[in-house]
């Protein structure tokens, strides 16, 4: 295990779940999803850890975040890279996150309200791409703003349970996928869903 690693997980350990739920704060420390409304949930602690170390995240990472729901995984995520651009379909949502981002000094946290399941093509390439939601397929417009060398963790299949995959770009076109585990996600809105 790298500095960064050791780095991230004590960063983890430190950082407040509860500051990222407006309801059952009591119930932050459990290691199960939890409900943050409009039919989305923050995800368990120690699959968001599984996640942000499968990015294998590098101080000078350009990283974009689909569904940034509470803010939770984005503080993670902007701890450890350059830049992140999250994106977040729900606008109390999206309100909430950017107020709680704020208040935490990220300054390096870029916020937009849209369907995710189209990127962000304005700023690709990404470094890395970590989805928060389930889609049928992996989108074809994230691979595209995905760099070469670059890594994206996602989930992918129907209802029900889900594969999370580590897709890393080797070249143009050029794909390697490895099933992480098995998880249930939210599920994506819009072209993919």
């Amino acid at each position: 295990m790298g500095t960064q690693d050791k780095d991230i997980i004590e960063y983890f350990r430190n950082l407040d779940r509860s500051f990222f739920m407006d309801v059952d704060k009591n119930l932050a420390k459990w290691d199960r999803p939890l409900s943050i409304g409009h039919g989305q949930t923050i995800s368990q602690p120690s699959l968001v850890l599984d996640m942000t170390l499968a990015l294998d995240l590098q101080p000078d990472s350009k990283v974009l975040e689909i569904g940034t729901g509470s803010g939770y995984q984005t503080a993670l995520l902007a701890k450890f890279s350059k830049e992140v651009f999250t994106i977040e379909r729900i606008e109390p949502l999206h309100e909430r996150a950017k107020e709680r981002l704020e208040e935490a000094g990220f300054k390096n946290v870029h916020l937009k309200l849209s369907d995710g399941s189209e990127g962000w093509s304005d700023h690709a390439p990404f470094d890395r791409i970590m989805a928060t939601a389930a889609a049928s397929s992996v989108p074809r417009e994230l691979l595209d703003q995905l760099a070469d060398g670059g890594k994206m963790v996602i989930p992918v299949g129907g209802e029900g349970l889900q594969e999370l995959r580590l897709i890393e770009k080797l070249g143009e076109d050029e794909y390697k996928s490895t099933v992480l585990e098995q998880v249930q996600f939210v599920r994506f809105k819009g072209k993919y869903d």
